[in-house]
């Protein structure tokens, strides 16, 4: 291989850096949808010692009820990481810090679910250095159902 002086990494992005005045409320940003499997269960229990059997026991959530697995509230949250759409790769450098989040955990998430989740712009303040990017969250299932909704916000450098 030889070497190629004229590529820059800083350079190397998903989607163009856009400042924060390029924003606009109401805009609406798509991760990609994600189909949680035994695998994304497994990882998440072991990520977060979560050991309660409604998260890993079917035969514990058989005699509740339930279909399958049961998602952790947290794990169904996890899909609403900005950093997994363009949102975050459009504010780059900018994106100072996660300020805040609130949710509603409206409807179960089951093994095989796959979720779609949604952001939109519903504040933009500034101060003298830095904005605020609020956001409305929403994450769907594949049968259209509204699994979870809440609102974050992120410190920006303007």
């Amino acid at each position: 291989m030889t070497r190629n002086e004229t590529f820059n990494p800083s350079q190397h992005g998903i989607v163009p850096v856009r400042s924060f005045h390029e924003f606009k409320i109401g805009e609406q940003f798509f991760a990609p949808s994600r189909t949680m499997t035994e695998g994304v269960f497994t990882a998440f229990q072991a990520a977060s010692g979560d050991n309660h059997p409604i998260h890993y026991d079917r035969n514990y959530l058989a005699q509740l009820g339930h279909p399958n697995l049961m998602a952790h509230g947290f794990m169904t949250l996890i899909q609403a990481a900005i950093g997994a759409s363009p949102l975050a790769h459009s504010l780059g450098k900018n994106l100072i810090g996660f300020i805040d989040q609130s949710s509603q955990f409206l409807k179960p998430v089951y093994c095989g679910d796959t979720l779609y989740p949604v952001f939109e712009i519903i504040e933009l303040s500034q101060s003298k250095s830095t904005g605020v990017m609020g956001l409305d969250i929403k994450i769907f299932k594949q049968n259209k159902e509204l699994v979870l909704q809440g609102g974050q916000r992120y410190l920006i450098k303007l």
